[in-house]
């Protein structure tokens, strides 16, 4: 059970990824700002609360602290696929913010188990030889999460005008996150979008990571040395075509 400890210390300590005051940059790409991934972590946590009406109204005992005085526009609950989000607006930030739950701690091993064998098995829409993982794709894309979340970013635009849309999430949420960032870049025409993600796995092949590179160049990946999650699915040296690779840039 070692290979799963940190995800799931994570869901208990959500600062888990950020003790450190000594960073290590895997490669180039945007600056990495601390306190902004103080408080994108803090969103990635309260998106877990299972108090709904708590988490609306965001009074949670997550909903404090850094991110005080968030509202929120829409929670999104897609009970068939257990899946969770919220829209909403941080005014200190001048943002919408989007964050994504991940894979709940009962079923996050079974889950992990899954992405030692999963191959890519889907072609990215308009992206020649981008591959990437069906699951991950289907779980933004083909769910309520996709349209719900649209929409409310067309709401908050509509009454707070072109701000910036900040898109985060954790494990699996960080996937969803990442797609949904590419998707208002790509399908939306979004301009200024910042992602952060904490602790997400791949989602596609080289091809892929390039083109999301191109279109969301303001991402962040955090990762911790000791998570598994990050190195998921496997990344197999003698097939790099038809393999998983990460998208830049990672701080460990």
């Amino acid at each position: 059970m070692r290979v799963y400890a940190s995800a799931l210390q994570w869901l208990i300590s959500p600062n888990h990824y950020l003790t450190s005051t000594e960073f290590k940059f895997k490669d180039n790409g945007p600056i990495y700002n601390h306190t902004l991934a103080t408080i994108l972590v803090e969103y990635a946590s309260a998106v877990y609360m299972s108090d709904l009406t708590e988490l609306f109204t965001w009074t949670c005992s997550r909903c404090n602290d850094l991110t005080k005085g968030f509202e929120v526009l829409e929670l999104i609950v897609d009970v068939q696929h257990c899946l969770q989000a919220f829209v909403g607006v941080a005014e200190d930030l001048n943002a919408i913010v989007i964050a994504f739950r991940g894979t709940q701690e009962h079923s996050i091993q079974n889950w992990i188990e899954d992405l030692f064998w999963k191959q890519l098995d889907l072609n990215y829409p308009g992206m020649p030889d981008a591959m990437v993982h069906h699951g991950f794709y289907y779980a933004y894309h083909n769910t309520t999460m996709r349209h719900c979340v649209l929409q409310a970013v067309k709401r908050a635009t509509e009454m707070y005008g072109e701000i910036s849309i900040m898109v985060t999430g954790h494990s699996m949420g960080g996937a969803m996150a990442s797609f949904c960032a590419l998707d208002l870049s790509v399908n939306c025409g979004a301009h200024d979008i910042q992602l952060m993600t904490f602790g997400q796995p791949r989602i596609g092949n080289g091809v892929f990571a390039s083109y999301f590179s191109e279109n969301v160049p303001n991402t962040i990946r955090v990762t911790h040395e000791h998570d598994m999650v990050p190195h998921l699915p496997p990344y197999y040296t003698y097939f790099p075509q038809k393999t998983y690779q990460h998208f830049p840039r990672e701080v460990i």
